[in-house]
């Protein structure tokens, strides 16, 4: 029996498997091909899922370090860079400016259009400049603060030291363009002109002051913005010869180019404002003024001024125009601020500059401006009102000239 088992256990191992096994072997492998597939996709799905959060961390990384990078940059550099380049941009629109072009850039050709349009105030259209009248009065202002404007400050003199205050630029604003300081006329067409006013509305002292005016100085403007500014007469159309104060006629020794017409201002502005000349002080600009404007009064009126030498030297039936004066008597003749008069006084020596300005403030009435009497020659200032004429210099027949106290 037991050899009989035995050899029946060896024949069922040698047997080939059933289908029924082959199939229950298949279907276990599938089973565990599909569990492996299915895991493994997992772990693919998580790994993508990784990816993509790291993904994104890197691009917030990324755009936040493109955000922190000019704060990172230090502020001079920043500028340095701004400034250079504006000062490149500058020099090629100078450059396209000499041969009549205009940059104009890749926008809209309606605004390159209206930059090239001239408005009827008076602006100009090169690209696109506007003149903006009360933006520049307000930055104006503005600026008057920042330079001071009002404040008095130490002066050195000769003998220690004052207290003064800055003088304003004078800027007068007119619709086609404006006079800075004394001249000359500059239209808004002009390219400097609107680099000063753009300088101005954007708050900014302007730059071609800044070298003249390091520390700035306060501006006195004249609105006259509904004004255009008239040329006058070119000097080289004044038909007569020139009249000196004293009636004298005088000839031009100085020599101008013909070819270049000049106004009246920048004409006057090259003579000389006062000449000596015999004895007599001719006043150049202000006759010459008022010929070339046509003034009918070309010679100064002269003015005798009540005083109690005169009529006591009236009393005793003395001429008032005599060219030898009484003994401790004198003639003063003093010349008005703009030379149109000539205010002739009889004075004691012993009279003192109060009692000339007494004289003189009396017949020219209340509400004038203050004045410094002066000498022309020798150069001097009579401001000590308690010298009598003859202490300050006064022994004989004088002419002495009054000019407007700054």
């Amino acid at each position: 029996m037991a050899s009989t088992s035995t050899s029946g256990a060896a024949l069922k191992q040698g047997a080939p498997p059933s289908d029924f096994e082959l199939m229950a072997a298949m279907i276990h492998r599938i089973t565990a091909l599909e569990n492996t597939v299915r895991s493994q996709a997992q772990e693919m799905d998580q790994k993508d899922e990784t990816i993509s959060v790291l993904e994104e961390r890197l691009r917030s990384q990324k755009e936040s370090d493109l955000e922190r990078a000019p704060c990172l940059s230090s502020r001079d550099d920043l500028r340095k860079r701004c400034q250079l380049l504006q000062n490149k941009v500058q020099e090629m629109e100078n450059f396209l400016s000499d041969y009549g072009l205009i940059w104009v850039g890749d926008g809209d050709t309606s605004d390159s259009e209206e930059s090239q349009q001239t408005t009827s105030s008076g602006l100009s259209a090169d690209r696109g400049f506007q003149m903006n009248f009360d933006l520049v009065l307000q930055r104006i202002r503005e600026l008057n603060v920042l330079a001071g404007e009002g404040e008095s400050f130490i002066q050195p003199t000769g003998s220690g030291a004052k207290l003064a205050k800055k003088d304003p630029i004078q800027l007068r604003l007119y619709r086609n363009g404006i006079v800075m300081f004394d001249g000359p006329f500059r239209s808004y067409q002009e390219h400097s002109t609107q680099e000063c006013m753009q300088d101005l509305m954007d708050g900014y002292f302007p730059s071609e002051l800044q070298q003249r005016f390091p520390d700035g100085v306060p501006f006195e403007v004249h609105d006259r913005r509904d004004e255009e500014f008239m040329f006058r007469l070119p000097w080289d159309t004044f038909p007569g010869d020139g009249l000196a104060d004293s009636g004298e006629k005088f000839t031009n020794s100085f020599g101008f180019m013909s070819g270049r017409k000049l106004t009246t201002d920048q004409f006057l502005s090259k003579l000389p404002k006062m000449v000596v000349k015999a004895g007599k002080v001719i006043h150049i600009r202000g006759s010459l003024r008022r010929t070339l404007q046509g003034s009918s009064d070309a010679q100064s009126s002269e003015i005798l001024i009540d005083t109690p030498v005169l009529q006591s030297k009236m009393g005793r039936s003395q001429m008032i125009n005599s060219d030898k004066p009484a003994q401790e008597v004198i003639t003063l003749k003093l010349k008005s601020e703009d030379g149109n008069h000539t205010y002739i006084m009889k004075m004691s020596l012993s009279e003192t500059v109060s009692q000339l300005r007494g004289y003189l403030d009396k017949h020219r009435g209340p509400g004038q401006p203050s004045y410094d009497i002066i000498s022309a020659y020798p150069r001097c200032s009579f401001s000590d009102d308690g010298q009598t004429l003859q202490s300050c210099g006064l022994s004989e027949n004088a002419t002495l000239l009054l000019r407007k106290r700054q």
